[in-house]
């Protein structure tokens, strides 16, 4: 009910309205007029509206960007007209359907067999805190790498949730090695390993073969943000061991930021299973969560209302992929970084990360020369290309660019388009 309208003055005009339908009243409205009239009259003595802003009377507007930042990257056509389509009730039994058909999407892109696999109501971030959350309880010791943003992020996340965060710090731009995991595994004896595998603040892709397998032997769960290279890279969820595994749907697959896909291994069911106090978040509790997407053998439970269209863009993102195949989209993210490297060689930019072997093919971190003004570039960039380019941040602030090269928008002319909007923005500001 809206503040200072009474509850008798909307019950009589209900009353009036239900006596006219019933008596077949169509043109007769003097008693509607009449209450309306005072329904107006007390809801101008109990306060006074204030008018819209005028901006919500004009057309919305948006330009069309070439996002060749971090990330988001341009939507595929295809994901937008999928999220125009008419809404479902998500508890619909066709809608269950499109949830099937994401979580087999999922399982695809990850590699995994896992029956809790599903999507969180929530960007990269949600998933992020999603996985926290449910594996580490008060006390519980997370052994983080921190070669980037991400890994710093997770940090505080442990340990708002009263967990103990250790940390491997090392720079932006470079990664773990297996001897450093293992010294921080012996020491720290961590519930869970937390790795990033695409930096996007720092773009490098850390190796995870035997990653797992440490883990293992150590009784710890490893747990990896795929979030700025998942489809862009190889990924081996289940042959790689890793327990839990989330992305975000804006960077590869190039749907509009909205729910993210996230998967548990039976291990991390497991240490979920024995828990000893209850997940401290009731909208990422996994068990709840994995039951309304069908993980297990109850029939489903209401757990929250699901953002029906962007599923639908979730489902033909995913769609994309399978009909590609992963193969051919990791080599095609390959193909077209090489084609961004030699192209920045030729400018005579150096990359932050020096060996090729532990580059993001996704997102390339490119030093700012000497004497010029990073921003300077990225705005000349925007304001007459449309075209973005990103900065850095923390410790790179200012001193970096980074172009994100990913899904809709991997593409040798989207590449070459970028050299040519660098290479004018250079020539007038170096």
């Amino acid at each position: 009910m809206a503040p200072g309208i009474s509850r008798p003055l909307c019950a009589q005009f209900s009353k009036c309205l239900q006596r006219q339908l019933a008596q077949g009243v169509t043109h007769k409205q003097g008693c509607l007029q009449t209450h309306l009239a005072a329904f107006s009259s007390s809801a101008s003595r109990r306060g006074t509206v204030t008018e819209p802003d005028a901006r919500l009377f004009k057309p919305l507007v948006v330009a069309n960007k070439l996002l060749m930042g971090p990330g988001p990257s341009n939507a595929y056509p295809r994901v937008l007209a999928a999220q125009s389509l008419p809404l479902l009730g998500h508890l619909h039994k066709d809608f269950f359907e499109i949830l099937d058909e994401v979580k087999a999407g999922i399982q695809y892109a990850f590699q995994t067999k896992n029956e809790w696999t599903f999507a969180v109501s929530a960007t990269g971030m949600g998933a992020m805190e999603t996985a926290a959350v449910n594996l580490l309880e008060i006390g519980d010791v997370a052994l983080v790498g921190v070669n980037g943003f991400w890994g710093a992020r997770l940090a505080d996340i442990a340990e708002r949730n009263g967990s103990v965060a250790k940390r491997i710090i090392k720079p932006m731009g470079q990664v773990l090695t297996l001897e450093e995991i293992e010294k921080g595994l012996k020491e720290h004896k961590p519930k869970v390993l937390f790795l990033t595998y695409g930096e996007s603040s720092g773009g490098t892709a850390q190796p995870l073969a035997g990653v797992g397998d440490l883990c293992q032997k150590y009784g710890t769960l490893l747990m990896v943000d795929s979030v700025a290279i998942l489809g862009g890279a190889p990924m081996f969820m289940d042959e790689w061991k890793i327990d839990v595994l989330y992305t975000g749907p804006q960077k590869v697959l190039s749907i509009p930021p909205s729910g993210s896909p996230i998967s548990f291994s039976q291990r991390a069911r497991d240490a979920i299973a024995s828990r000893k106090t209850r997940v401290r978040s009731f909208y990422l509790d996994a068990t709840e969560l994995a039951n309304y997407w069908g993980c297990d053998e109850g029939p489903r439970r209401y757990h929250h209302t699901v953002m029906v269209s962007c599923v639908y863009g979730l489902r033909e993102g995913l769609a994309v992929m399978a009909e590609k195949g992963l193969e051919k989209s990791w080599a095609e993210h390959a193909a077209c970084a090489d084609l961004l490297y030699d192209g920045l060689d030729k400018l005579g930019l150096e990359l932050l990360v020096q060996d090729k072997a532990i580059r993001n093919p996704c997102v390339t971190v490119i030093k700012v020369p000497e004497g010029v003004d990073w921003k300077k570039v990225a705005d000349h960039a925007m304001e007459n290309h449309l075209l973005e380019i990103a900065g850095g941040f923390g410790e790179l602030a200012g001193k970096v660019w980074r172009v994100g090269v990913m899904g809709y928008n991997c593409t040798p002319e989207k590449v070459q388009k970028t050299l040519d909007v660098l290479k004018e923005a250079l020539d007038l500001h170096w």
